[in-house]
């Protein structure tokens, strides 16, 4: 975990609305997440969480304080310098955002063409290989509506991971999954992190996986409450 940490957050503040309905949702929020680690957000809803994800991930504008991901300032940073940053981050939501006319290879490879990566024919053995190590081999095939919830987590999980990104953040990426099939996806995670240094961040509710973290950051109305690694 060598090098620059890939993000730093400091003095970070955050407000929906305007005038009167103007509202505060993150207050003061500092930190800096090691390179190859995994770290859990956790807290109530409506803690900040989901925002704080957003902002880190260049997908809502960070209005007062610093967020440097990757070593991009992302406050009052131009358009075009953040859709280079969000190519190197991968994301999987709570919804899943698959094309429901592409079959499950299909979208996994849609992982890697939005970045450009590979002709098609490496991008299908690399998306079949990444269905594969999640369980998914006997339905690469299929379109998602006939998959599961949990198989289209699984599906989504593989897109976000297929074109190796410097930073996973995901948003409950185990909640429609079981037991097993949550451990498989975090400890891929933790292996990313170890093996390749790709940094995670995981918004989750899930106790089973809390022994699988690095680090626990617990947020609540918008402020870092406790910290395991201050």
């Amino acid at each position: 975990m060598t090098g620059a940490a890939p993000i730093v957050v400091r003095d970070l503040n955050h407000h929906f609305g305007e005038g009167e309905a103007r509202k505060q949702a993150i207050f003061d929020v500092s930190f800096t997440i090691a390179r190859g680690s995994l770290t859990i957000l956790m807290g109530p809803s409506g803690s900040g969480k989901t925002t704080l994800l957003t902002l880190i991930g260049a997908l809502r504008g960070v209005q007062d304080g610093s967020v440097t991901v990757l070593g991009q300032e992302l406050c009052h940073a131009p358009e075009p310098k953040l859709v280079i940053l969000r190519r190197r981050l991968g994301f999987i939501f709570q919804a899943h955002n698959l094309h429901e006319s592409l079959t499950a290879t299909q979208n996994v490879m849609m992982g890697l063409a939005v970045h450009g990566k590979g002709n098609a024919a490496k991008q299908r053995v690399a998306a079949r290989h990444m269905l594969d190590l999640l369980g998914l081999a006997d339905r690469r095939d299929y379109l998602p509506g006939n998959l599961s919830g949990g198989q289209k987590q699984r599906v989504a999980v593989a897109r976000a991971l297929v074109s190796n990104p410097d930073i996973i953040l995901a948003d409950e990426p185990t909640a429609a999954l079981d037991k097993d099939s949550g451990h498989t996806v975090v400890r891929m995670l933790k292996a990313l992190g170890e093996t390749r240094g790709t940094t995670t961040i995981m918004v989750t509710h899930d106790p089973r996986i809390l022994e699988m973290a690095d680090r626990i950051i617990t947020l609540e109305d918008g402020r870092i409450v406790r910290d395991t690694n201050p």
